[in-house]
């Protein structure tokens, strides 16, 4: 989707270089694509305790290890 959007020219080039991207294109999309990461990672930290789990974690995580 092709848009038009006036970004501080100082802000840019700050995310361009933080992100490591070439263009302003991939720089806006790292930034977009972290925002809609970090947002997710909060509403899975308002789980913590809310959610009743049944299990052995221990049993678990050793099942992981000998796959």
């Amino acid at each position: 989707m092709r848009t038009n959007i006036d970004i501080d020219d100082r802000l840019m080039q700050q995310a361009m270089r933080c992100s490591r991207s070439r263009t302003k294109r991939a720089a806006v999309e790292a930034g977009l694509r972290l925002l809609i990461q970090t947002r997710g990672q909060t509403s899975i930290r308002r789980l913590r305790g809310k959610v009743r789990w049944d299990g052995n974690l221990n049993k678990s995580r050793l099942g992981r290890l000998s796959e």
